[in-house]
Order: structure tokens, then sequence, then C-alpha cells
């Protein structure tokens, strides 16, 4: 059974094993301080190492008939499944996700995995009309996919596990190697996930994990031109450098967000408040897709205020590892600082910090409801990324809109009115990649099309719009000689 033990080394995973790292550092726990493991870093010689395997992997993997990649998902499913509580654990001791939260992630990864091994058993294409066409007469053609080659994929530290399998599983699925390089708070969940595939029998080579900085092994993967693709979840600034160092490479980028509700006057606030205070303060609002605006009605905005600051005092507080904690720490004292900063700049602004802004004793920070805040401040127009929302009050959905729309990002938006005209105008014009009618912006199912607009990223994870990322078109065209 897979373990993952406290201060222990934890080697680069390369070819179905084990590869010492250039030099090793302490991953330290985000909230205790303590010294969870010694990881090894790779150098650019040991990322070329980790490519050239995959090379090697790709020709394995791209041969195997479908039913024999989906029966290895279909094994990790299960090996997952029988240890939840222990990949759970795992997640929480590295990124301080409270433990409810990090079963909910491994659920989900369990889910992921499960759509993978369903797609890899239909990716397929279609037949064309050639006859549609007077110079196509006599002809009969079709499309395939084709697996396009090595992955290079690149995770962040909010859903160490879930994210990864966004990665892997639709790679797999479709016949493709992978290099990976998971955040650097977060690797022991990638290093878990890649023992159960050698244990669920995926072949040596095909999934590869190297720790290490974006400078080094980040540059080196996506500048390598024997890696055909670079999928990517982060910040917009690597996601643009990304962008123009990747060449002709296919690039996926899920990049940043400030997600925004609007409640429309018939809200009923009763029926929708533990849903906020769900997308505003899960995982300590580290989700791409955490809601960080509210844009409220004024005939509906005093009622949600109140409620929703009364819900957000009684969340409990502390060790991510008691199974009642609902807030922890944030991934690291910087980005704790950074978040105190933007509070502290709104309120020198004139807006006013209803509960929160500031650190409990062991240094957590407090969930945090904001309102009266100019949109050109930082908690409103960048990404907090910490348990920190606004609301804002508005005369109308068409108000709203404005202010959702004003915006560098655009990955979701919600809407909650009973009213179906405005609820198809909200639909129609937020400049979003989805749009949730009554329900909050965090909402996401891992089968679903997923990604944004803007600054928000470029192309689609979700299983099946990944898998058509990582395949190629081809067509095969019959000349019957008629």
């Amino acid at each position: 059974m897979t373990k993952v033990k406290i201060s222990v080394k934890k080697h680069l995973f390369i070819n179905g094993g084990d590869v010492e790292g250039a030099e090793y550092a302490p991953l330290f726990s985000p909230y205790s301080g303590e010294e969870i493991a010694q990881v090894a870093l790779a150098d650019e010689t040991l990322t070329k190492d980790a490519i050239k395997v995959a090379v090697s992997g790709f020709q394995v993997i791209s041969k195997m008939p479908a039913y024999k990649r989906a029966a290895i998902l279909e094994n990790v499913v299960k090996l997952l499944e029988e240890r939840i509580d222990e990949a759970a654990e795992v997640i929480s001791k590295e990124s301080a996700k409270p433990i409810a939260f990090a079963k909910g992630e491994v659920l989900r990864t369990v889910e992921t995995y499960k759509f993978a091994a369903e797609e890899a058993k239909r990716i397929h294409g279609e037949t064309i009309p050639f006859d549609a066409s007077p110079g196509g007469v006599g002809r009969i053609g079709y499309t395939v996919r084709k697996p396009i080659g090595v992955i290079g994929a690149i995770t962040p530290f909010n859903f160490p596990m879930n994210l990864v399998a966004h990665k892997v599983g639709p790679a797999i699925a479709s016949g493709n190697s992978i290099v990976l390089k998971p955040a650097s708070q977060t690797p022991l969940s990638a290093l878990y996930i890649a023992e159960l595939f050698k244990e669920a029998g995926l072949p040596d080579g095909v999934l590869n994990v190297v720790m290490g900085s974006g400078a080094v092994v980040g540059e080196a993967i996506i500048r390598d031109e024997r890696v055909a693709m670079i999928t990517f979840t982060g910040s917009p600034a690597v996601g643009i450098s990304i962008r123009s160092k990747a060449g002709l490479k296919r690039t996926t980028l899920e990049l940043g967000s400030n997600a925004a509700v609007i409640l429309d006057k018939d809200t009923n606030v009763d029926q929708v408040v533990d849903r906020h205070i769900t997308g505003a303060f899960s995982n300590q609002g580290q989700v791409c897709i955490s809601l960080q605006r509210v844009y409220a009605h004024e005939e509906v905005y005093d009622e949600f205020v109140e409620k929703f600051t009364v819900e957000a005092k009684q969340l409990k507080i502390g060790d991510p590892l008691d199974s009642n904690t609902y807030i922890s720490a944030l991934i690291s004292e910087r980005e704790t600082e950074r978040a105190l900063g933007w509070i502290e700049e709104a309120k020198q602004n004139g807006a006013e910090v209803l509960t929160g802004g500031k650190l409990t004793d062991d240094g957590v920070l407090e969930p945090t409801i904001i309102t009266n805040v100019d949109p050109k401040l930082k908690v409103s127009c960048q990404e907090v990324f910490a348990p920190v929302v606004i609301v804002n009050k508005v005369k109308s959905v068409e108000e709203a809109i404005e202010y959702v729309n004003d915006s560098r990002y655009g990955l979701q938006a919600g809407v909650y009115t009973k009213n179906v005209d405005k609820a198809l105008l909200a639909s129609e014009v937020l400049e979003v990649g989805a749009v949730m009618i009554n329900d909050i912006p965090t909402f996401r199912v891992d089968h679903m099309p997923y990604g944004g607009v803007k600054e928000s990223g470029t192309g689609r994870e979700g299983i099946k719009y990944a898998v058509e990322e990582m395949t190629e078109l081809k067509l095969v065209v019959w000349n019957r000689g008629e």
C-alpha cells in the first residue's frame, strides 16, 4: 500500500521508479510549520532525462489498445477508492486543505479517472460526405484522432490530486505520455498518484514526475522540442510567458479569475446563503472559481449581507486534520501577508470589513466579508485567492453585469433570478467561459467543459474536451475510382 511518511526523502519518479534529485529541499506544513519531507529537485539534465523516457513511453502507450488503457485507469479508480482516507491525509498535510474538503477532492479525483476510463473507449471521428461536392464524387472519407506525443503538465497547489487527474487522465486515455511538474508545495499528491498508476499496470516511462522550480524544470519542459503540448494551471503571468515560449506546441492554459455572482431582487436569501459560504470560503478561497464578488440587488442586499456575515462568523478555524475545521492556513505566509495587504488597502479606501480581516493566534486568516468596495481595488479587480469576498449593492441585473464584465478575467459567473429574460440576458452577455443560472460560479463537475476567456486562459478541460486538445485530427480519403 502506498504510504507517505513524515520527514522522509521523496525522489523523482522517472521510468517507473525513484530517481535521486540533483538536490533536496525541505517541505513544510503550511499550518504547523513542521517538516513533512525532503523533496528531490530536478535540474535541467534530469528533466531532459524524464522527457527522453517519456518519448519512449509514448511509443508504448500510443500503440496500446483503448480497452487496455481504460483498464489501467479503472484499476487506478479501484486503488484510490480503497485509500480515500490515506490520500486525503496526504493532500491535507502538504496543502493545509481541511480534511473534509481533502476527502471531497479525492472523491472527485476518483470520478475524474472514471470519466477518463470511459472516454478512452470512445475516441472516434466521423465520416465525411465527399459527394456533397462535385469534385468529391467517387470518394469516401473519415477522420480519426491520433495521440500527439509527450504532454508537459504543470499543476498548481490548490487541487494537487484532482487537477493532476485532469491532465494525466485524458493524456493516458488518448495514448499520450506525460512529464508532470507539480507545484513545489504539493508534490506528494502527484507522487502518490504516480505510484498508484505503477501498481495499476501503467507501463514504465508513460508517467514521469519531476519536481523543481519553474525557472529550471518548467523552462526545460516548455522549450524542449520533444514535448508536443503544454497543459498548465496557474497564474496569468506564467501562462502568458508559456504561450510566448511554446512556439507551435499546443497549449491549454487555465489561469486567473475573480468570479462573481449576481443576486436579483427576487432571490430567496435563506435558500442561497449556505451555497455562497461554500463558494467563498471552501479551501480558504484558494479555488480558481472561488466566489470573490457578490453584486446584490438593493432590495435583498441588507438581508443577504446580514445573514451571510452571521454564517461566516460560525465557521470553525484551525487544524486542517480536524474533521470539523472549515478554514485553515493559506498555502504560505507570503500569500497571507499579500491578502492582508489587499484588505488593508480596501479599508484605507472607504470599504467596510464586516467580519474577518485579521489572523487568528495560529496565523490563519479569518473568513472576510467586505462591502462598499471600489471596483478598482485589488480585492475586486485582481484574484485574491484567499477567504475574502466583497459584497456590493446594485440597482439592477444590467448594472451588475457591467461590473462583472469590467474585469481582465472571465472564467465563470453566476446569476440568481426567477426572471427568464434576465437569465437569458446574463447567459448571452456575461464575458465568461460558463454562466451558472441560479447557482454560484464555483460549481464544477469533472466532465463538463471548463475554461475561460480573456486572461482566464485558452482551451478547455473536462475529460472529453481535454482528449480533443491532446489528439490530432487526421483525415483518410479513399478514391473508389468511380
